[in-house]
């Protein structure tokens, strides 16, 4: 028999100790490292995805097409850059309930509607279990085939003998590998799990979805090499307290990495938002202070959302700075630049700042949003309703020029608004001004000036 060994590994990058240690040297992660047993292994020639390893000249390499197969969810099509693509690994990580097997058993049912045979393998849930949730979305299909299985070598042999349209794993953490004697969820067994997935995936030509779990920062569990291995990575955002719900793309050979999709949670599954501006902005108050809209961009679509700001005299010693949706850094920044540069004294103020609708916007161009909705909570005058705000704010004061402003103009004309207040490097250089009334400002203080009227 062979001998077992002990060794401790860091489940967030790998590294393997003979002995426990509080702090993985490799990483920098603590209270990482776990017990785990290993038997030496007879050394096995790894699989190759070509079959050859003989090299070749890049102009006799033929067949690169890519052949993308919509999946009839337009806001998951748009994310993956238009469709699935052969062969292709989709990874899809996010919180606990957020809904990410129900989004993937609602694009399941829509690919078994197009494509044929779906080999759906659950290691977390029983096919009883899978079955309410189905009949909870109204997915009733021959097609998709349940397997309750958590042997990796056993899901690819079924796969490779049912040859399915799409092979969807949940999770990539409950499955192992027999190659491997560590407990399932390892960095060992998700690694090679992923591995052979990727082998496999390849050769056939079949498309995989990938659920993963996420640890309490967020990132999904395991080693960071799974998200190498994979080609798209998905992550599915929304804070519980909303119904809305952002896939958002991290990682994508085959498409942009800056698409969104917006959802909303229902008691029957995920139903697109098609419009997102218009949703955001539903219940907006109108003539109320601390209130501006802006445009932002989330890949190739414009989006109108709304920032809220509260700006009120501290009751401490130390001001309070909140900020939901927004970079707590970059508001502390703004706030900075109010003061000098505008002559606005919050020093003795506490700033709370929120996107509404659990929105989390990370481009600069909200910066003079977030100006002018503290400007409006702090001297108590309204931002006109039907006007938007968006620019980048420098630490001198300047208002500098974003990106695609004419495709921000035009949904918010789409909109109803009628005003908007710019950088001037974009309004100078605009080919289209809508039928908006555009207003360019080169700093803060002129800004304000048009904000307060």
């Amino acid at each position: 028999m062979s001998k077992l060994k002990t060794v401790y590994q860091c489940q967030a990058c790998g590294f393997a100790s003979p002995k426990w240690l509080g702090k993985c040297p490799d990483c920098g992660a603590w209270n990482s490292f776990t017990e785990e047993r290993e038997s030496p292994k007879t050394l096995r020639a790894k699989p190759s995805l070509a079959g050859s390893a003989a090299p070749q000249p890049l102009s006799a390499i033929t067949g690169a097409t890519e052949q993308r197969s919509p999946v009839g969810i337009s806001e998951l099509d748009r994310v993956l850059g238009g469709g699935l693509v052969n062969g292709a690994i989709v990874l899809i990580g996010g919180d606990p309930g957020i809904g990410k097997s129900t989004l993937i058993l609602q694009a399941v049912g829509k690919i078994a509607e197009q494509f044929g045979t779906v080999l759906y393998v659950s290691g977390e849930e029983s096919p009883e279990q899978i079955k309410l949730r189905a009949e909870r979305l109204n997915i009733n299909s021959d097609h998709i085939l349940l397997l309750p299985e958590t042997v990796i070598e056993n899901v690819i042999s079924y796969s490779a003998e049912m040859k399915p349209s799409v092979l969807v794993i949940d999770s990539i953490q409950t499955v192992y590998t027999e190659d491997l004697s560590s407990a399932p969820g390892s960095v060992g067994q998700i690694r090679e799990s992923a591995a052979k997935l990727m082998y496999y995936a390849k050769k056939a030509q079949v498309p995989v979805f990938l659920i993963g779990h996420v640890t309490k920062e967020g990132a999904i569990a395991g080693p960071r090499v799974l998200e190498h291995i994979v080609d798209t990575v998905l992550y599915f955002e929304g804070d519980r307290g909303h119904p809305y719900r952002i896939l958002r793309t991290v990682k994508n050979r085959f498409g942009s990495t800056n698409e969104i999709g917006v959802f909303e949670m229902s008691d029957s599954g995920l139903s697109e938002v098609l419009n997102p501006s218009e949703l955001f902005l539903a219940e907006r108050p109108e003539n109320v202070s601390g209130s501006a809209v802006i445009a932002s961009i989330e890949g190739t679509r414009p989006l109108l959302v709304e920032i809220q700001a509260l700006v009120s005299p501290t009751s401490f010693g130390m001001p309070r700075r909140t900020s939901m949706g927004v970079d707590f850094n970059r508001v502390n920044l703004l706030v900075a630049v109010l003061e000098k540069k505008a002559g606005i004294n919050l020093g003795g103020m506490d700033v709370f700042i929120n996107v509404v609708g659990g929105f989390k916007i990370l481009e600069p161009a909200l910066d003079l949003g977030i100006i002018a909705a503290m400007v409006s909570s702090f001297r108590e005058v309204p931002v006109h309703p039907k006007t938007i705000v968006f620019g980048e704010v420098g630490l001198s004061g300047e208002v500098r020029a974003v990106a695609q402003a004419e495709q921000r103009l035009k949904e918010a004309e789409k909109i109803g608004f009628t005003t908007a207040i710019i950088p001037k490097g974009n309004a100078d250089r605009l080919k289209d001004r809508s039928g908006l009334t555009i207003q360019g400002v080169k700093d803060v203080e002129e800004a304000l000036e048009y904000i307060r009227r």
